[in-house]
C-alpha cells in the first residue's frame, strides 16, 4: 500500500545517523549532527510520494487547490497554448534586462496586469524569488518595514537584503497591535514623521498555516488615520488568494476593490493555477525599481517561454470562468466539514480537553471569506498520531510542526480542493472524530490498556522493525 510505503520511508528518515559516523569526515558528520536535531523531534523533511498520486488516497494536502492539475485542465490549456506557438524557443536567452526579454513575456505581463486591474506586471520564476525581489529592491534607506508576524519565510528572507534597518512586526491579524506599532515607528523616526520616507507594510491575503484572511481594509484605514501624510504603503502576498478569492479568483485586493490603495501585489501560479511562476504587480516606477535593484531579477536567467505559457494558460482558465464551480465548491465543502465537526459531541469534548480543536469552528460565521485551508490544531505530538490515523485510512495529509510553525502549535493542515466531494469531506470528518473519541478514552482512563492511539502503535511498530 502506498501509504504504508510512504510512512516506512518517513520512519527510516528519522533514524539518528551522527552516532554511527565517528570515523566519517567531519564535514559529513557535522551536517548529520544538525539533521539529527530534526530527527529527534521526528521533524526531518524527507522526499515522499503521496498516495493520492497513485490513486490510492484522497488529496487533502496538495497545493492543487482548484484541481486544475489532477483533472488535466491546466495541461490541456497549456498544450493548446504551445500548439498556437509552434516555433517557440525553449530558452529565454539570458537575463531579462539583456538578451532575456521577448515580446511574448511582455504580452502576458500586460494581460495579467489587466486581469488584476493593475498598472504593470513583472513575471518572475517563483513566489519566493518574487518576495526576495520586492524586499530587496523596494525599501529605500530611511524607510521602515512593518510586517505581520506570520508572513512567509520568503518575505523574511527578502527583508534581510533590504536597505532599511528599521523592521518591526505586529501581532498576527491584530488591528490594535498594528495601530500601536505603527504609531511607535512614526514617533521614533523623524524622516517618516515629516513624510520624506515611507513605512512599508507586509501582509498576506491568506495565511497558509491558519487559513485566515488579512483584515486589509481595516489595516489600510488605520494607516490613513495614524499617518495622515500618506506615506504608509502596503505590500501583499496573494499566493494563497490567487484563484480562490475575488472575482474569477483575482485575489483579495480585487475582492475588496482596493487596487488603487495597494502599492505592490504578488500573485503566484504554483498553487491555485497548478503551474509555476509568479507576477509582481505595481506602478511603472515599482517595475523599474525591481528590474534595476532586485538582484534576484537582475542576476538570473529570465523566465522561459514554457513557464510563461503555463501561466497564461492558467490565467485564461480564470478569465473565462472555467474555475468558478471549483471556487464555489471549496466554500461549500469547508462549511460542510466545519459544521459536521461542530455537531459531533465527542469532538467537542476532545476540543474542551485540548486534544484537538479547529479555530474555524469558533468564528465560521464571522468570516467574510472562507478559503481552502482548515487548521486542525492538536496537543503537541498528537498531530503525528492524527496524521497516522488519517493516512492509514487513505486521506493524504501531513502534520505541520516546528520549525514551520512555532513550537507548541502543531497541527494538521487540511486543504480542501475544488474537486473534492461531499463523501470525501464526510469521510475525513468521521475519521477525525473517531480518532478524537479514541484519544478521549485514553486520556480519561476509559481505555486503560494503552496510552497511545492504535494508528501510532502501528506506525511505531514499523519504526521498530526498521531499526532492527
Amino acid at each position: 500500500m502506498a501509504t504504508k510505503a510512504m510512512l516506512t520511508a518517513w520512519i527510516q528518515g528519522q533514524k539518528l545517523k551522527a552516532p554511527q559516523m565517528k570515523n566519517a569526515p567531519v564535514f559529513q558528520r557535522n551536517l548529520e549532527e544538525a539533521l539529527d536535531v530534526r530527527r529527534t523531534d521526528h521533524a526531518l523533511f524527507t522526499p515522499n510520494i503521496s498516495a493520492w498520486k497513485s490513486g490510492e488516497g484522497v488529496d487533502f494536502c496538495s497545493n492543487d487547490i482548484l484541481h486544475l492539475g489532477s483533472t488535466g485542465q491546466i495541461r490541456a490549456a497549456f498544450e493548446k497554448e504551445l500548439a498556437s506557438h509552434p516555433d517557440y524557443n525553449l530558452y529565454s536567452g539570458g537575463v531579462r534586462m539583456l538578451d532575456g526579454n521577448y515580446e511574448y513575456i511582455q504580452q502576458v505581463e500586460r494581460e495579467i496586469a489587466e486581469f488584476h486591474n493593475a498598472e504593470t506586471a513583472l513575471i518572475v520564476n517563483s513566489g519566493f524569488e518574487g518576495n526576495i525581489a520586492i524586499f530587496g529592491a523596494i525599501p529605500r534607506p530611511g524607510d521602515a518595514i512593518l510586517y505581520d508576524e506570520l508572513v512567509h519565510a520568503s518575505t523574511l528572507d527578502g527583508m534581510v537584503h533590504s536597505l532599511t534597518q528599521v523592521k518591526h512586526s505586529f501581532r498576527h491579524n491584530d488591528c490594535d497591535s498594528f495601530r500601536e506599532v505603527l504609531a511607535t515607528i512614526i514617533d521614533s523616526q523623524r524622516m517618516i514623521r515629516d513624510g520624506t520616507r515611507c513605512i512599508l507594510v507586509a501582509v498576506e491575503s491568506v495565511y497558509s498555516m491558519d487559513g485566515d484572511v488579512c483584515p486589509l481594509r481595516e489595516l489600510v484605514d488605520i494607516a490613513k488615520e495614524v499617518c495622515p501624510k500618506g506615506n504608509v504603503e502596503f505590500i501583499i502576498d496573494e499566493a494563497h488568494g490567487t484563484g480562490v478569492l475575488g472575482p474569477r479568483g483575482a485575489g483579495l485586493v480585487n475582492a475588496l476593490g482596493m487596487e488603487k490603495e495597494i502599492a505592490v501585489r504578488l500573485h503566484t501560479c504554483g498553487k491555485g493555477l497548478a503551474s509555476t511562476g509568479a507576477a509582481i504587480l505595481g506602478s511603472p516606477t515599482v517595475r523599474a525599481a525591481l528590474t534595476n535593484f532586485a538582484r534576484s531579477v537582475v542576476y538570473t536567467t529570465a523566465p522561459t517561454f514554457p513557464m510563461v505559457a503555463a501561466m497564461r494558460a492558467g490565467y485564461e482558465l480564470l478569465r473565462t470562468g472555467a474555475t468558478e464551480q471549483a471556487q464555489e465548491n471549496i466554500q461549500h465543502l469547508v462549511k460542510r466539514f466545519v459544521t459536521t465537526m461542530r455537531a459531533d459531541p465527542i469532538f467537542q469534548k476532545a476540543s474542551d480537553m485540548g486534544i484537538v480543536w479547529i479555530p474555524l469552528c469558533e468564528d465560521l460565521e464571522e468570516r467574510d471569506f472562507l478559503v481552502h485551508i482548515v487548521a486542525v490544531r492538536t496537543r503537541q505530538r498528537y498531530s503525528y498520531w492524527l496524521a497516522f490515523h488519517l493516512q492509514l485510512l487513505g486521506y493524504c495529509i501531513f502534520p505541520i510542526d516546528h520549525p514551520v510553525v512555532p513550537k507548541g502549535q502543531s497541527r494538521i493542515r487540511l486543504i480542501v480542493h475544488g474537486a473534492n466531494t461531499e463523501a470525501q469531506i464526510d469521510g475525513i470528518a468521521k475519521a477525525t472524530c473517531e480518532w478524537a473519541h479514541e484519544m478521549v478514552d485514553i486520556e480519561t482512563g476509559a481505555d486503560s490498556r494503552t496510552k497511545m492511539s492504535k494508528s501510532a502503535q502501528q506506525v511505531y511498530a514499523l519504526m521498530a522493525a526498521a531499526a532492527a
